[in-house]
C-alpha cells in the first residue's frame, strides 16, 4: 500500500514521518493551536512522535489517511488533515484538520481541504464527510462553510476534554451537493 500524496497550487500533502515530529511538536505545543483540540499542547517531542505513530498506524490498518501539509517551496510540515472514524460500509469519515498560525488566514487550509474531499468522494468513495468542531471555534465553522459543508446541529456535552464538558456543532458536506470549490 502506497500512501496518497496529494498536490494543490501551493501545497504538497504527503505522509507524516517520524522525522516531521519537530514540526508537529512546534504547533501542537501551542495553546492557540490545541484550543479546541481533543489534546493538551505538547509538552515533549515524544508526544508527537507518538501522534505520527497513531495516524500511521491507522492508515496501516484501513481506519483513516492523515496528510501532513507541506508547501512547495519547503519539505516542513506547517499542518495536517485527514479522515478519521472511517465506515466503508457507511461510505462516510469524519475530517480533522490543524494549522500552525503562521499560516492562519491565508487561504492553506481551505486549498487543503478542498483537496481532501475530492480525494474522499472520487477515490474513497465516500458519500458523506463529517466534521465535528467546538461550538465557540468561529475560524473552523468559517473554514467548514466556506469548504461546502452544512451544519446539521448542535450536539450537547458531546465532549469531555481539559476537564470539562464541550458541546459541539456537527457539519456535512455530502457527494451529491459536492462542488469543487
Amino acid at each position: 500500500m502506497t500512501f496518497p500524496v496529494l498536490e494543490t497550487e501551493r501545497l504538497i500533502l504527503r505522509q507524516l514521518r517520524l522525522e516531521d515530529a519537530v514540526d508537529l511538536y512546534d504547533y501542537f505545543s501551542n495553546d492557540e493551536v490545541t484550543e479546541f483540540y481533543d489534546l493538551d499542547s505538547f509538552s515533549e517531542l515524544k508526544q508527537a512522535e507518538d501522534l505520527i505513530k497513531i495516524w500511521n498506524e491507522r492508515y496501516i490498518n484501513l481506519q483513516g489517511y492523515r496528510w501532513g501539509i507541506t508547501l512547495k517551496t519547503e519539505d516542513r510540515i506547517i499542518g495536517s488533515c485527514g479522515f478519521h472514524k472511517c465506515s466503508k460500509k457507511h461510505f462516510k469519515a469524519e475530517i480533522g484538520y490543524e494549522l500552525t498560525p503562521e499560516y492562519w488566514h491565508k487561504g492553506i487550509m481551505t486549498e487543503v481541504i478542498g483537496a481532501v474531499i475530492k480525494y474522499g468522494f472520487d477515490e474513497l468513495e465516500l458519500n458523506r464527510i463529517e466534521a465535528v468542531i467546538h461550538r465557540d471555534n468561529v475560524n473552523s465553522r468559517k473554514l467548514l462553510e466556506k469548504s461546502g459543508f452544512n451544519e446539521e446541529g448542535l450536539l450537547m456535552e458531546y465532549f469531555y476534554e481539559k476537564q470539562r464538558f464541550v458541546d459541539a456543532v456537527i457539519f456535512s458536506n455530502l457527494k451529491k451537493d459536492y462542488k469543487n470549490v
